[in-house]
């Protein structure tokens, strides 16, 4: 939904016409020119979803000792990853997770002491990790998504007119 709000919408439109008038005056065809563009700004979305955007500003780490926890302590952030740390202070696998602390959390599911799993978790050395960027960055991300979707845009209107004009000479 990051992408249907605020400035990234109306940049997002502008590229993706900057896009289409350039494959359409290269392809010169319509029909394929508007599938070329269709791919091309599929791609640009998918790439920027989910190898760019995490990346505008570096993410923030928090840890704690119950899985969930983020959800209450850290709002609607948008975590990016999370992972469990053992007792050598080494990201632990997902067997050691299936093993040990996903059994050592059933049992303690229907505790009357809400922190009787953190405290298992603390006394066997075993921390949460959550690597998240929080809410209040969001126009910080709008703006930085808007910046580099116009300079795209302007690139490509520039080699558009430049084509057109040259093709007409």
């Amino acid at each position: 939904m990051f992408g249907l709000r605020g400035v990234a919408f109306a940049a997002w439109t502008l590229a993706a016409s900057a896009v289409s008038a350039f494959a359409g005056s290269v392809i010169r065809r319509t029909v394929p020119a508007l599938a070329a563009s269709l791919a091309a700004v599929t791609a640009l979305n998918l790439a920027t979803a989910f190898l760019l955007r995490q990346h505008y500003q570096t993410p923030l780490t928090a840890h704690g000792g119950v899985p969930g926890l983020p959800r209450g302590r850290l709002g609607s952030s948008w975590l990016l990853n999370s992972w469990t740390t053992g007792p050598a202070g080494k990201t632990v696998s997902q067997a050691t997770i299936n093993d040990v602390i996903n059994p050592a959390q059933a049992r303690f599911q229907q505790s009357p002491n809400s922190n009787a799993f953190m405290a298992w978790m603390s006394q066997h050395h075993y921390t949460q990790w959550w690597s998240y960027q929080p809410q209040s960055r969001f126009w910080h991300f709008q703006l930085t998504e808007g910046s580099w979707l116009l300079a795209l845009s302007l690139i490509l209107i520039s080699a558009t007119v430049w084509l057109l004009r040259h093709r007409a000479a």
